[in-house]
């Protein structure tokens, strides 16, 4: 049995979190799940946004399961990344039956590194206006390539791509690009690459098929990974790892959509398929597949599916729809 911390948040990630652990109870695996809070409900009754009970509850699992932040998300999930050492963020970028996809043909991963970046917040206000502090070190550099590679290799791709502006950036993002060539020298079979980021931008539109594993900068793989939830149906439809050495943290990466919350009608899939991610970090990979392929299934079929997927279904409808495809 795998103990989850299950923390749904705010706004409609409550709703796709009550959707997502009702598909779950028809695995083939025991969950024993505890409950967390954290978000903007949580501070507006307490005044703490993350709690360090819920940061408790989280390292002492094996597993993350987090729904959505609102207006404090900088104060819970970046928080946690750099509390609990989650060095890596992966977002699978992948067509999917039944999407509003631009293309039909898309399996590529983006792997950005986590905890750096101008996303380490020092920023300071100055006589001329403002400043920030981009920091890239040699050891975050070291460890992400690494995971790109390993993750490569473990996942059967073959071909790694390293994003950065080094013509511009010459110190920090030379050295992101440096030590990516120095990692790769222990996985002599593995393609390699590197591109421009806004290069890599326009291929995503004009030859996103190109790409395979793509490792990046923080502030760029953010950018990179919404960029490729646009050419595959939209954030509904991807989900997000954030993976450190002892824990992993899987969420959606459409926020909690406060527009949408309390109507019934958020997608679930992002959530199911950051549950996909959470059973394959498990090494539950027979079971990530089963539940990767029910949902396929319902989106290929079309018929119980949200309005966003032009259908009526409600998100609890469509989870159900989920569960009887994993019954059958």
């Amino acid at each position: 049995m795998y103990k989850i911390a299950v923390i749904p948040g705010d706004g409609i990630g409550k709703e796709v979190m009550e959707a997502t652990l009702h598909v779950l109870e028809a695995l083939n695996v025991e969950f024993d799940y505890q409950f967390a809070e954290a978000g903007d409900e949580f501070m507006e009754k307490s005044g703490v946004a993350l709690p360090q009970e819920t940061v408790d509850i989280v390292k002492n699992s094996q597993a993350c399961l987090f729904g959505a932040a609102g207006e404090s998300a900088a104060d819970v999930i970046v928080k946690m990344r750099q509390e609990l050492d989650l060095y890596v963020n992966l977002r699978p970028v992948k067509s999917y039956p039944g999407t509003n996809c631009l293309f039909d043909n898309l399996d590529f991963v983006i792997v950005r590194e986590n905890t750096e970046g101008l996303y380490i917040g020092r920023e300071e206000y100055t006589e001329e206006g403002a400043t920030a502090l981009r920091v890239i070190t040699r050891k975050a550099s070291e460890r992400i390539c690494k995971f790109a590679f390993d993750y490569a290799k473990k996942t059967n791709r073959s071909k790694i791509t390293a994003v950065h502006k080094a013509n511009v950036l010459k110190k920090t993002d030379g050295l992101f690009k440096e030590i990516f060539y120095q990692i790769a020298e222990e996985y002599p079979d593995m393609e390699l690459d590197d591109r421009y980021v806004d290069a890599t931008a326009m291929f995503f539109i004009t030859k996103p098929e190109m790409f395979d594993v793509i490792v990046t900068t923080n502030l760029f793989g953010d950018i990179l990974s919404d960029e490729g939830a646009g050419l595959v149906g939209g954030l509904g439809l991807i989900p997000s790892a954030n993976i450190g050495e002892k824990q992993g943290l899987f969420e959606p990466v459409h926020g909690s959509a406060p527009s949408h919350a309390g109507k019934g009608t958020a997608n679930p899939s992002a959530m199911i398929l950051s549950a996909v991610l959470m059973l394959d970090y498990l090494e539950e990979h027979e079971e990530a597949r089963r539940l990767e392929e029910s949902l396929v299934a319902v989106l290929a079929e079309g018929e119980v599916v949200t309005a966003d997927l032009n259908g009526k279904a409600s998100t609890m409808e469509m989870a159900r729809e989920v569960r009887r495809k994993l019954e059958a």
